[in-house]
């Protein structure tokens, strides 16, 4: 057996305001803003599957996401690009191919959903 599995994690997102993205990623995927903030930078988002780590300390522009570097899953694309539509969240493109779409955090991060 190999010493590092091969599975990931957690993802960490440079966030500029912690609570601010607390709240912001928790109102997004419909989930109870429990737990605290660690150290004062960290926030570990209750996700199923990988998780994700929200973080202030290695917020920098420079440190935005530029480009997806994981996806969020939906089991119906046209109704998560409309919910996202409805909550004023800045989409980058329409549904790609049928199944899938880039937006942005209120940080700048580029994300992608995909069924």
């Amino acid at each position: 057996m190999k010493p590092i599995l091969n599975e990931i994690g957690t993802v960490f997102i440079p966030v500029r305001n912690i609570d601010e993205a607390k709240k912001w990623y928790c109102d997004l995927l419909g989930v109870p803003a429990t737990g605290d903030v660690i150290a004062g930078h960290l926030y570990v988002m209750p996700m199923n599957g990988t998780g994700i780590v929200l973080d202030s300390k290695i917020y920098s522009e420079e440190n935005i996401y530029k480009w997806p570097a994981f996806h969020l899953n939906t089991r119906d694309i046209n109704a998560a690009y409309s919910f996202m539509k409805e909550k004023g969240i800045e989409l980058t493109t329409e549904i790609e191919n049928g199944h899938w779409f880039n937006f942005k955090d209120l940080d700048g991060n580029l994300l992608m959903v995909c069924q």
